[in-house]
Protein backbone atom coordinates (compact mmCIF):
# COMPACT_ATOMS: atom_id res chain seq x y z
CA UNK A 1 0.00 0.00 0.00
CA UNK A 2 1.34 3.48 -0.76
CA UNK A 3 1.43 5.83 2.06
CA UNK A 4 2.68 9.46 2.48
CA UNK A 5 5.62 9.79 4.81
CA UNK A 6 4.67 10.34 8.45
CA UNK A 7 6.54 13.51 8.18
CA UNK A 8 4.21 14.76 6.10
CA UNK A 9 1.45 13.39 8.06
CA UNK A 10 2.76 14.83 10.94
CA UNK A 11 3.45 18.21 9.49
CA UNK A 12 -0.57 18.42 8.89
CA UNK A 13 -1.42 17.58 11.69
CA UNK A 14 1.19 19.72 13.60
CA UNK A 15 -1.89 22.45 14.07
CA UNK A 16 -4.37 19.70 15.28
CA UNK A 17 -1.93 19.01 18.53
CA UNK A 18 -1.40 22.54 19.15
CA UNK A 19 -5.59 23.36 18.90
CA UNK A 20 -5.71 20.26 21.07
CA UNK A 21 -3.06 21.76 23.72
CA UNK A 22 -0.86 18.32 22.91
CA UNK A 23 2.53 17.28 20.72
CA UNK A 24 2.95 14.83 18.51
CA UNK A 25 5.30 12.14 19.82
CA UNK A 26 5.44 9.90 17.44
CA UNK A 27 3.46 9.03 13.77
CA UNK A 28 3.86 5.06 12.89
CA UNK A 29 1.88 3.67 9.55
CA UNK A 30 1.73 -0.08 10.05
CA UNK A 31 0.77 -1.92 6.69
CA UNK A 32 -0.92 -5.51 6.24
CA UNK A 33 -3.95 -7.34 6.62
CA UNK A 34 -5.40 -4.03 8.94
CA UNK A 35 -3.32 -1.46 8.28
CA UNK A 36 -3.28 1.28 10.96
CA UNK A 37 -2.53 4.71 11.71
CA UNK A 38 -1.46 5.86 14.89
CA UNK A 39 -0.37 8.98 16.67
CA UNK A 40 1.10 9.03 20.01
CA UNK A 41 0.68 12.75 21.56
CA UNK A 42 2.33 13.55 24.47
CA UNK A 43 2.01 16.86 26.92
CA UNK A 44 3.78 18.92 29.54
CA UNK A 45 0.36 19.30 31.44
CA UNK A 46 -0.09 17.89 34.70
CA UNK A 47 -1.78 14.42 34.41
CA UNK A 48 -0.59 13.77 31.33
CA UNK A 49 -2.93 12.52 27.90
CA UNK A 50 -5.80 11.21 28.89
CA UNK A 51 -9.04 9.15 27.14
CA UNK A 52 -10.54 12.67 26.65
CA UNK A 53 -8.03 14.04 25.13
CA UNK A 54 -7.16 11.51 22.71
CA UNK A 55 -10.77 11.75 21.74
CA UNK A 56 -10.72 15.39 21.07
CA UNK A 57 -7.33 15.11 19.14
CA UNK A 58 -8.79 12.09 16.87
CA UNK A 59 -12.36 14.31 16.27
CA UNK A 60 -10.16 17.22 15.07
CA UNK A 61 -7.92 14.98 13.64
CA UNK A 62 -10.30 13.38 10.99
CA UNK A 63 -11.11 16.03 8.87
CA UNK A 64 -7.53 16.96 8.26
CA UNK A 65 -6.50 13.44 7.58
CA UNK A 66 -9.40 13.09 4.89
CA UNK A 67 -8.11 15.97 3.32
CA UNK A 68 -4.40 14.64 3.50
CA UNK A 69 -5.50 11.13 2.38
CA UNK A 70 -2.65 9.55 3.59
CA UNK A 71 -3.01 6.26 2.26
CA UNK A 72 -4.53 7.49 -1.20
CA UNK A 73 -8.22 6.10 -0.79
CA UNK A 74 -6.95 2.92 0.76
CA UNK A 75 -9.15 1.96 3.96
CA UNK A 76 -7.27 2.16 7.44
CA UNK A 77 -8.00 2.50 11.35
CA UNK A 78 -6.62 5.88 13.06
CA UNK A 79 -5.90 5.32 16.59
CA UNK A 80 -4.67 8.11 18.91
CA UNK A 81 -2.61 7.07 22.40
CA UNK A 82 -0.30 8.18 24.86
CA UNK A 83 3.53 6.63 24.30
CA UNK A 84 2.84 5.49 27.64
CA UNK A 85 5.79 6.26 31.02
CA UNK A 86 8.22 4.11 29.46
CA UNK A 87 8.45 5.51 26.18
CA UNK A 88 12.29 6.22 24.71
CA UNK A 89 13.62 9.59 24.27
CA UNK A 90 12.85 10.13 20.81
CA UNK A 91 13.30 14.19 20.14
CA UNK A 92 15.46 17.07 21.30
CA UNK A 93 12.64 18.33 23.68
CA UNK A 94 12.12 14.87 25.45
CA UNK A 95 15.62 14.96 26.36
CA UNK A 96 15.60 18.58 27.53
CA UNK A 97 12.64 18.51 30.03
CA UNK A 98 14.31 15.25 32.23
CA UNK A 99 17.87 17.25 32.48
CA UNK A 100 17.84 17.02 36.23
CA UNK A 101 15.61 13.39 36.67
CA UNK A 102 17.00 9.78 37.11
CA UNK A 103 16.48 7.94 33.38
CA UNK A 104 17.26 4.14 32.77
CA UNK A 105 19.71 3.98 30.11
CA UNK A 106 20.43 0.09 27.75
CA UNK A 107 23.39 0.65 26.06
CA UNK A 108 25.07 -1.35 23.13
CA UNK A 109 28.36 -2.04 24.65
CA UNK A 110 29.15 -2.12 28.35
CA UNK A 111 30.19 0.96 30.43
CA UNK A 112 32.63 -0.44 32.72
CA UNK A 113 30.47 -3.97 33.09
CA UNK A 114 27.07 -2.69 32.74
CA UNK A 115 24.70 -2.14 29.59
CA UNK A 116 21.40 -1.23 31.82
CA UNK A 117 21.64 1.15 34.43
CA UNK A 118 20.13 4.41 35.83
CA UNK A 119 21.43 7.44 36.06
CA UNK A 120 20.57 10.92 36.49
CA UNK A 121 20.36 13.21 33.18
CA UNK A 122 22.39 15.99 34.01
CA UNK A 123 22.74 17.48 30.76
CA UNK A 124 21.83 17.32 26.44
CA UNK A 125 23.80 18.40 23.80
CA UNK A 126 22.05 18.59 20.84
CA UNK A 127 24.14 19.55 18.69
CA UNK A 128 26.70 17.18 19.32
CA UNK A 129 24.23 14.05 20.20
CA UNK A 130 25.53 13.50 23.36
CA UNK A 131 24.12 13.33 27.28
CA UNK A 132 26.27 13.87 30.37
CA UNK A 133 25.14 11.26 32.68
CA UNK A 134 25.99 10.75 36.92
CA UNK A 135 25.96 7.13 37.65
CA UNK A 136 26.45 7.05 41.30
CA UNK A 137 28.58 10.01 41.52
CA UNK A 138 30.45 9.12 38.47
CA UNK A 139 30.02 11.89 35.70
CA UNK A 140 30.65 10.74 32.03
CA UNK A 141 29.48 11.47 28.51
CA UNK A 142 27.80 8.98 26.35
CA UNK A 143 27.00 9.45 22.23
CA UNK A 144 23.16 9.06 21.32
CA UNK A 145 25.05 6.28 19.26
CA UNK A 146 25.87 3.95 22.09
CA UNK A 147 22.65 4.12 23.50
CA UNK A 148 20.17 1.21 22.34
CA UNK A 149 17.27 3.12 24.74
CA UNK A 150 17.27 5.78 27.36
CA UNK A 151 13.97 6.86 29.28
CA UNK A 152 12.51 8.20 32.34
CA UNK A 153 13.12 5.78 34.93
CA UNK A 154 9.68 4.85 36.63
CA UNK A 155 9.59 4.23 40.90
CA UNK A 156 6.49 2.56 42.23
CA UNK A 157 6.97 3.48 45.69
Amino acid sequence: MKVRPVQEIEEALAPVAAQTGVEIYEVVFKQGKNPSLTIFLDTEAEGGIDLDTCERFHNAADAVLDELDPTYGQPYTLNVSSPGLDRPFKKDRDFLRNVGKKVELKLYAPHKGEKNFEAVLLGYDPAAKCVEIDKAGEVFKLNLTQIVKISQAIDFD
